[in-house]
């Protein structure tokens, strides 16, 4: 199973970057698919999530409102819809697959990382 992270680049802040997470080698149309992201410095961060049957969405409190987090099972591929882009917005973003078992905001319980793509805001 491999998922790909793209779609990122470079923003004013106030700006608007749409990720995909495309996973190949693998249905996710059960199971949950998470974002994290991890500025330099600090440590990976939960972002966002989603059920991939019912398109149920989680989200951390720093991006309520302004992410929004979808899923087309049909072409296994999630989308992160980042609108109202801050400075502190700043990172590489990572998808990856829950395993299952755990808090789904601990990146420790999921799998199959993407490589990552980097967001850039700047002021």
């Amino acid at each position: 199973v491999q998922l790909q992270a793209s779609g990122g680049g470079l923003v004013q802040a106030g700006g608007s970057l749409r990720l995909s997470c495309a996973a190949s080698g693998r249905s996710f149309s059960s199971g949950l698919v998470g974002w994290f992201r991890q500025a330099p410095g600090k440590e990976r961060e939960f972002v966002s999530a989603i059920t991939m049957t019912d398109g149920r969405p989680y989200n951390s409190e720093s991006v309520k409102g302004r992410f929004t987090i979808s899923r087309d099972n049909a072409k296994n591929t999630v989308y992160l819809q980042m609108t109202s882009l801050k400075p502190e917005d700043t990172a590489t973003y990572y998808c990856a697959a829950w395993t299952g078992v755990g808090r789904i905001t601990n990146l420790d319980n999921y799998g199959y990382w993407g490589q990552g793509t980097q967001v850039t805001v700047s002021s």
